[in-house]
């Protein structure tokens, strides 16, 4: 929960000193939606945020990015049980193929490794964490509109302020921070990419072509994750990670390729202060 904390504080005090008149410009359109803005805090903020590290201490990491990649599966579902957004099956297959492009990363290019996995209770956290996102991302399209800058800040504040408490019960209750250069960085890093520059990013993706089709993009993760080693850790580029490549890059452009018949979507883009 500390970590869940750090993640959310450093990006509301950066972005209050960067945009604190459009944050305060904004505030009256907060205030009029403040119930949209709290669901939205609450699934893309305060539980998405704390599950995944709850459900990663009681799973693997194999696991846990497997599960990751139900994410653009459970956006198209959720999106059409509760907006009606229309299913097409070339989107289904975009998603199958940048699937088993993730699984082939994940697992070497053999089967083995599935066959060995075992589920334990953290999984379950892993998944109800992965549909709280894609709740999130679902949920996107009803925002506000307003500045994305004041959006974040926002979503920063109700996520800081809805894990804060339970951070201090797990200091209370004799969990602590090793307060090295390494752990300030690697809190820095977490506020400051993922939290801020990352989603920021997400939320402008999403605001432009819709969540069914920003979803299969997140099946980058493991192969930047593949890369990303190669290129840092000295790890070797076999020929399965290339071979996961091809499959995610066709599996994503099937998936993001727009239909002739497909109707724009209701995010509020047509505002400039998006």
């Amino acid at each position: 929960m500390m970590i869940a904390t750090i993640r959310w504080l450093p990006p509301a005090l950066i972005l209050w000193s960067l945009a604190r008149p459009k944050i305060q410009n904004d505030w009256p359109t907060v205030r009029e939606r403040w119930g949209i803005m709290l669901w939205l805090g609450t699934t893309g903020g305060i539980l998405f945020s704390a599950l995944q590290y709850i459900g990663l201490k009681y799973t693997t990491a194999l696991n846990a990015s497997i599960l990751n990649s139900l994410v653009p599966v459970l956006i198209i579902a959720l999106g059409a049980l509760i907006f009606r957004d229309p299913i097409r099956s070339l989107q289904l297959l975009g998603i199958a193929s940048s699937f088993v492009g993730v699984l082939t990363i994940l697992t070497g290019g053999g089967t083995a490794v599935l066959w060995n996995l075992q589920f334990n209770p953290g999984d379950l956290i892993v998944v109800f964490t992965m549909t709280v996102f894609a709740m999130y991302a679902a949920y996107l399209r009803v925002r506000p509109v307003m500045h994305w800058l004041s959006f974040l800040f926002f979503i920063a504040v109700i996520s800081t302020a809805g894990t804060l408490p339970f951070a201090v019960f797990e200091f209370a209750s004799g969990e602590r921070v090793n307060l090295t250069w390494w752990t300030v960085a690697a809190a820095l890093y977490v506020g400051i990419a993922p939290s801020l520059l990352a989603f920021a990013a997400w939320n402008r993706g999403v605001e432009l072509i819709g969540p069914n089709r920003a979803g299969p993009f997140l099946h980058f993760v493991p192969l930047y994750t593949a890369l990303l080693g190669t290129a840092l850790l000295g790890e070797r580029l076999m020929g399965f990670h290339v071979l996961g490549l091809l499959l995610i890059l066709v599996g994503v452009w099937l998936a993001v390729k727009p239909s002739s018949s497909r109707a724009r979507h209701s995010f509020p883009h047509g505002d400039t202060k998006t």
